[in-house]
C-alpha cells in the first residue's frame, strides 16, 4: 500500500512541453507512472513524448478528457500561483509543484485557497514523491529505492536520494517517499505526512529528514511524542551552518537563536526519536 499516489494515479503535467517538463515526464512514463495528459495554453491538440501523451489548453479539459486526478507543475515561478489555482479549480485532488523561487506572498494566497478547496499540495520547491514499484511524480530517481515498509518524508531533495539509496543498499525498501520541500510557505508539512504514515498499515517505521530553519521539526517532535505509535528515525542537516546564512532552501535559515540543528535534535531525542549523525547510519537504526 502507499500514501498519496499509487499505480492507479493519473497525472497531468502542467508544463510538459518545456525542456525540464518533457525530460522528467519521460522518466516518469518509463518508470510506469500513468502520465495521461499534458497542459500548455496554446498547445492544445498537440502530442508530447513522441506522440504518447496528449496536450490540452487547460487543466479542466485535460481532466474531462483523461480522468486525471493529480497534477505535476513544472513551470516558471511567475506562472506557479495561477497554475496551482487552475488545477484546484479543475477538480485535481493532489498537486505536486516542483518549481523553486515562488514568492512567499504568492504562496500565502494560494495556500489559503487550497485549504478552502481541501486540495492537497506538495511543494513548491520539492523533489516530488516516489512510491517504489508503482509510481514516481517528480525528480526522485526510481532506481535508488525498492518497495518496502519504511515511510520517508524529507525537506531536502539530495538527502532524500542519499537515504533511499542507503536503505536499498541495506536491502530495505520504502512504502512511499515524500519530498515536502523547504520553502517557508508550502503544502503538506511533516505532521501531515507523519499522520498518513501512521494510518498506513503497510508502513511500519518512518524516516524524517529535516534541516535548519523554522520550527517544523520541533512541531513534528511534539506530534510524534503524542500521537505516533510507529518508530521514527531522523536526520537533521545543517549542524555547521553559521547563524543568519541561508543554506540551500528559502526556509533553511537560522535567526534569533531559533531553528538551529541542536534545538531540533534535542526536541526529537526527547520525543523518543533516534537521530542519526549522518544519513548512511539510518538503516542500522531501523528494525
Amino acid at each position: 500500500m502507499s500514501i498519496l499516489a499509487n499505480k492507479d494515479t493519473r497525472v497531468v503535467v502542467q508544463g510538459i512541453t518545456g525542456r525540464e517538463g518533457s525530460f522528467h515526464s519521460k522518466l516518469m512514463l518509463e518508470y510506469g507512472t500513468q502520465v495521461v495528459a499534458g497542459m500548455r495554453p496554446g498547445k492544445g491538440g498537440e502530442w508530447a513524448l513522441d506522440g504518447k501523451v496528449p496536450v490540452f489548453d487547460s487543466v479542466e479539459v485535460a481532466v474531462d478528457a483523461t480522468g486525471a486526478d493529480t497534477s505535476m507543475i513544472i513551470v516558471p515561478a511567475f506562472a506557479v500561483p495561477d497554475s496551482i489555482l487552475e488545477a484546484a479549480d479543475a477538480g485535481i485532488e493532489l498537486i505536486i509543484c516542483l518549481t523553486e523561487g515562488v514568492p512567499i506572498q504568492d504562496m500565502m494566497r494560494v495556500r489559503a485557497y487550497l485549504d478552502f478547496k481541501n486540495v492537497k499540495l506538495i511543494g513548491p520547491n520539492c523533489p516530488g514523491l516516489l512510491t517504489p514499484g508503482e509510481t514516481k511524480i517528480g525528480f526522485i530517481p526510481g532506481n535508488i529505492s525498492m518497495p518496502g515498509n519504511v515511510g520517508v518524508v524529507s525537506r531536502s531533495g539530495t538527502l532524500t536520494y542519499e537515504v533511499l539509496h542507503a536503505l536499498k543498499e541495506s536491502n530495505m525498501g520504502s512504502s512511499t517517499c515524500v519530498g515536502i520541500g523547504g520553502d517557508p510557505i508550502k503544502g503538506l508539512n511533516f505532521i501531515d505526512v507523519l499522520q498518513l504514515f501512521e494510518d498506513d498499515p503497510q508502513t511500519d517505521q518512518v524516516v524524517m529528514i529535516g534541516e535548519i530553519g523554522g520550527n517544523d521539526e520541533e512541531q513534528a517532535a511534539a506530534f510524534i511524542n503524542e500521537r505516533m505509535t510507529k518508530p521514527v528515525v531522523s536526520f537533521i542537516a545543517g549542524k555547521t551552518a553559521p547563524p543568519g546564512k541561508r543554506m540551500g532552501h528559502a526556509g533553511a535559515i537560522v535567526q534569533g537563536g531559533m531553528g538551529t540543528a541542536e534545538d531540533k535534535i534535542k526536541a526529537l531525542t526527547e520525543a523518543g526519536v533516534q537521530v542519526a549523525d549522518h544519513p548512511e547510519q539510518i538503516p542500522s537504526m531501523l528494525n
